[in-house]
């Protein structure tokens, strides 16, 4: 059923329901008894109608839910004709219902920013020309254009002497790489450089990115709901229950005992207390920048044991930095990084536009160059106040003024080196990174206070990369060169041992997301692809919200168990004294009202946690 149209019948629900108990009540007090009893009768069935259906799926997908006890209280109450005690009951469940519905939203939208992004067309060279084709067109051996900006359709090879290939999308690696000719293409990837040829080695349908959304789309098809909170204590509180009430009437010969017990039963402290203690963590998370969809992944993010966290632009900025700028000559640090932003302000790849925020960072004015010739991949030439200026790697810059490259040995292992050379000489080198995120290691150390027992880095990078970035942090295991299916598997199996949350950004995380309890993603600059795919999106881009996060949803589970358990005991007080006559079936829904009140109170408590 669209969620759309299901909403909107519980809204209805609940309208009609408190029109015939409003109703009923004037007319009561009109002195209409019987139009009063009609009115509550009539606000009651529709209620009561749609809770048998719901009760009948319930059953043939063979469960047994707390649904059952509202039912039984509705229908006896309008059999020994306690109308206004049914219409209570059907005010409150539907109440209940409508509020639970709200709290978890829609946990799941379409995956329309991945899908958008895979291109529907393609452009492909003809005998006499080029022509735009369908996807479905290319057959392997297709020689296809990749301009400038374009992401490459199909899987292929280069056909161009070389070419610059954006693949974070893919694999996460932050920095672009260069491509020469026969190197493969991967569907995906985004062309960071100038237009190149590459030949189809397969269909679209076969390649690597329409796999990614077949593993997204898969992965959430086969994670099964976590069922709610209330629906755990069901089998145990309806058997209490009907055995109170079939005891009350055996004894006393009075079904009115029996209904008032099933009244005071009906499990609105479940039904209500749940979902309000877990929308106010919904809302108290999102004054973090941590937005979570729905009640569902807020109660499983409470009992997470197991964290796996990915490295680009998660654990690390996504971004190179500047770590270190080495000096050859006599020109300053400042006068180095001047120099080479200046020049890079005409180039897009991301080295360059990370100097040049670099530079305006610093407060440094940049000159605005000059015949400037670029080769994408490997460096940038031209006029910057009259000096002929090189930027760019060590063997372009080398090669260019006759030295030797120059190679660092005491900074990050895979950093980048962008050499400057000015009038032929090289004059510096800037030393880029992707760093550690400042947040990270406190962030560990919280989440190990908060009960996540195991914490892993699962990435697409080299070992050796990733083990040196993340050295010190104390994680449990370090998992390297992970294809999307890879860190699918590696979820899977840590889900056998306990629940797992998995955070990421990329397009290639979003598989692993959606096979985890609770998929994180970083939504301020990751892939929309990953946040469609998430439970949780970090709407600022700090990892150790995720902690904060954590925290906010066990205090709310916890808040939302104690009212239950509360709530529950409150009931069964009741029900023992309804089954010795001291209420009466108008007086136990009262009574469940003043319960209903006081669980809900308790229950807010929850928008004011404030953690650490």
């Amino acid at each position: 059923m669209d969620q759309t149209f299901s909403d909107r019948i519980k809204v209805t629900l609940l309208l009609l329901a408190l029109a015939g108990l409003a109703t009923g009540i004037v007319l009561h007090l009109s002195g209409h008894p019987a139009q009063a009893a009609l009115a509550w009768t009539a606000g009651v069935l529709p209620a009561l109608a749609a809770l048998i259906v719901e009760i009948v799926r319930s059953l043939a997908r063979g469960e047994i839910g707390l649904d059952i006890v509202a039912a039984l209280s509705m229908t006896a109450a309008l059999a020994f004709g306690e109308t206004l005690a049914a219409a209570v009951v059907a005010v409150m469940y539907s109440g209940g219902t409508f509020l639970e519905s709200f709290a978890e939203g829609r946990a799941r939208r379409e995956m329309h920013d991945l899908l958008s992004r895979v291109p529907r067309t393609a452009t492909r060279y003809t005998g006499d020309g080029i022509e735009e084709v369908p996807l479905d067109a290319i057959v392997p051996g297709d020689l296809l254009l990749i301009r400038q900006g374009d992401v490459v359709p199909v899987d292929g090879s280069v056909a161009s002497d070389g070419a610059y290939l954006d693949t974070s999308a893919l694999t996460g690696e932050s920095l672009p790489r260069r491509a020469v000719r026969g190197d493969d293409a991967l569907s995906g990837s985004t062309n960071a450089g100038d237009a190149f040829d590459i030949t189809a080695l397969r269909p679209a349908r076969d390649s690597t990115y329409a796999g990614i959304v077949r593993l997204v789309e898969e992965a959430q098809q086969s994670r099964a709901p976590m069922a709610r909170m209330a629906d755990r204590w069901s089998l145990g509180f309806l058997a209490v229950t009907v055995a109170i009430a079939l005891a009350a009437w055996w004894f006393t010969g009075d079904p009115i005992r029996a209904v008032a017990v099933l009244v005071v039963a009906t499990p609105c402290p479940l039904i209500l207390a749940v979902p309000v203690a877990l929308v106010a963590g919904l809302s108290r998370a999102a004054r973090f920048g941590v937005l979570v969809k729905g009640a569902r992944p807020l109660e499983a993010m409470a009992q997470v044991r197991t964290l796996i966290l990915d490295k680009t632009g998660t654990l690390t900025d996504g971004r190179p930095q500047i770590v270190a700028i080495e000096r050859h000559g006599a020109l300053s640090e400042d006068d180095i990084l001047q120099l080479a932003a200046a020049l890079d302000q005409a180039s897009k790849h991301p080295v360059a536009q990370a100097v040049v925020a670099a530079a305006r960072a610093r407060g440094l004015t940049l000159p605005v160059p000059a015949e400037v010739e670029e080769r994408p991949g490997e460096g940038v030439t031209g006029l910057v106040a009259g000096q002929r200026v090189i930027v760019g790697g060590a063997a372009f810059a080398a090669a260019r003024t006759g030295g030797e490259a120059w190679q660092p040995g005491r900074f990050p292992f895979g950093s980048v080196l962008v050499a400057l050379a000015v009038d032929g000489r090289i004059a510096g080198h800037l030393v880029m990174a992707d760093p550690l995120r400042a947040e990270a290691a406190q962030m560990m150390t919280r989440l190990r206070a908060q009960g996540v027992d195991r914490i892993l880095l699962a990435t697409g990078d080299r070992a050796d990369v990733a083990d040196q970035v993340v050295a010190g942090l104390g994680l449990d295991a370090v998992r390297s060169e992970l294809a999307p299916e890879g860190k699918v598997a590696l979820v899977t199996e840590e889900r056998r041992a306990a629940p797992v949350m998995m955070v990421g950004d990329g397009v290639n995380d979003a598989p692993a997301l959606a096979a985890a309890d609770v998929g994180v993603a970083m939504g301020v600059r990751g892939a929309a692809a990953s946040a469609e795919a998430a439970d949780v999106v970090l709407l600022v881009d700090r990892v150790d919200r995720l902690a904060q996060g954590i925290e906010v949803a066990r205090r709310s589970r916890g808040i939302a168990m104690q009212s239950v358990v509360v709530g529950i005991g409150l009931s069964v007080a009741g029900m023992v004294a309804a089954a010795f006559g001291l209420l009466s079936p108008v007086q136990g829904a009262v009574l469940q009202e003043v319960i209903d009140v006081a669980v809900i109170l308790n229950a807010l408590r929850a928008l004011r946690i404030d953690p650490a």
